[in-house]
């Protein structure tokens, strides 16, 4: 319990520092139109830094239940049935997830005969996020399973969409 804490936290540490890496280098990019510099990188590496902020965000919002929900609809289920069918949504995940991982290796592959545009990097290391998100997609979804076998999600705290 305290490794999987720990790489919620990582995880939640690694999303920031890729958004907040974002708005520096889109800072950058802005003040560069007005300044004799040119920085030519600054849109490349904004898109990677953003990948990354998904990669490490989104096993973050399916762990918290953040994600898109009809609620009119999850609202009218019963608890017994809704339980069911967040299971059934969470072995979906888990299934396309595996997929991703598979695919996200091949994807690894075929970039290590690519380098960036304007960065000095190959681009397997941004194929990578993929295979990197996939994989904790699949462990919390397991999570998330193991929850909802045990009884233990509260439907009623992820209504309404991921307030602090």
């Amino acid at each position: 319990m305290k490794i999987r804490i720990w790489l919620d936290r990582l995880l939640a540490f690694l999303t920031v520092f890729s958004f907040s890496g974002v708005i520096i280098v889109v800072t950058i990019q802005i003040m560069s139109r007005y300044l004799p510099y040119t920085a030519i990188w600054t849109e490349e590496l904004t898109r990677y830094l953003f990948i990354y902020a998904i990669c490490f965000g989104a096993p973050l919002a399916l762990l918290r239940g953040e994600f898109i929900n009809v609620d009119i609809i999850l609202t009218r289920m019963s608890h017994g049935f809704r339980r069911f069918y967040e299971i059934g949504i969470y072995i979906l995940i888990f299934a396309l997830s595996a997929v991703l991982v598979k695919e996200g290796w091949f994807f690894i592959q075929l970039g290590k005969t690519q380098t960036s545009a304007t960065m000095p990097f190959q681009m397997s290391a941004i194929h990578a996020a993929i295979l990197i998100m996939s994989l904790f997609l699949l462990l919390y979804s397991i999570v998330k399973i193991i929850r909802l076998i045990r009884n233990e999600e509260d439907f009623n705290s992820q209504m309404g969409g991921g307030e602090l």
